[in-house]
This record gives structure tokens, C-alpha cells and sequence, in this order.
């Protein structure tokens, strides 16, 4: 299983510390991460997500961020778009993208506070769907599937 990530450099105290976590679950999970790319912000997660869901290697991408809320909507927007273009692509090229983004409408300590387990649940998701679409490309010719082996415990 070749994972990337994708991490956002603004709040980067919160970001690289998830990107630590990440690899750590990662590597918990039997998974490699192969590639990890590091872009401005979550509004520009969704550039570098297809750029590595074109390469043979990737099975999977994480996105990791913390979008903070400020005065203004800034965060619900960059959120919104950043999560429904990451899905759009996921689709476009059916490979997991998962999303490891807090926010919006949080708090930095709100964020801190979930430094940890955002993205650990991440990588899980994207093992576990990698996982699950690998064993419905091999299922031929069954009326009933079942496809729920997880690769984690919740």
C-alpha cells in the first residue's frame, strides 16, 4: 500500500505534527508513504492531490490542515472548496483521497486538541477504502459482495 500525503504549510505547528502522526499510523497499518508534498495552504491541496493521483505509485492520498477560524467566512470557503474539489478528484480518478483537514469554524486549541486523532482517522480511511476497492476490482460475477475487512479497529 503507497500512500501520499499532502500537508498544508499555514498553521504548520499543527500540520507537521500531523504529518508525524500520519506516518506513524501509517507504518502501524503496513502501509509506505511514498510521497509527501507540501503546499501554502488547503485551498491548495487540490492541485498537488491530482498531480499524485496521475502516478502509478499512489494507491491513496491523505490531506492534512488546520483551517482556523478568523473575523471573516475565509475559513468556511477555503474549507468548503478545498473538500469538495478533493472529492471531486477521488472520483474523477477512483483512488481514496482522505480528508485530514480540521476546521472550519475552529479554534486553534480546538485544532491542538485534535492534532492526534485527525490524522490517524485519515490514514485509516484511506487504507481501509485502498484496501476495500482492491478487493471489489478482484470480486467477478457475484450478485452479493461484501467488502468490510478493516484494516483498523475504530
Amino acid at each position: 500500500m503507497q500512500l501520499a500525503i499532502v500537508v498544508s504549510e499555514f498553521n504548520s505547528k499543527i500540520t507537521l505534527h500531523m504529518l508525524e502522526k500520519a506516518k506513524e499510523q501509517a507504518k502501524r497499518l503496513g502501509a509506505q508513504v511514498s510521497f509527501v508534498v507540501y503546499v501554502p495552504g488547503a485551498f491548495d491541496m487540490p492541485l498537488a492531490v491530482e498531480k499524485l493521483l496521475k502516478k502509478r505509485g499512489v494507491d491513496a492520498v491523505v490531506t492534512l490542515g488546520a483551517v482556523i477560524k478568523g473575523d471573516t467566512r475565509h475559513d468556511d470557503i477555503v474549507a468548503e472548496n478545498a473538500s469538495r474539489l478533493i472529492a471531486d478528484l477521488s472520483l474523477k480518478y477512483a483512488k481514496p483521497v482522505a480528508l485530514g483537514i480540521t476546521g472550519p469554524g475552529m479554534t486553534a486549541e480546538q485544532a491542538r486538541e485534535r492534532q492526534d486523532i485527525v490524522p490517524a482517522r485519515a490514514v485509516n480511511a484511506a487504507v481501509n477504502m485502498a484496501l476495500r476497492l482492491a478487493k471489489l476490482e478482484k470480486t467477478v460475477g457475484r450478485k452479493t459482495v461484501v467488502i468490510d475487512d478493516s484494516a483498523y479497529n475504530h
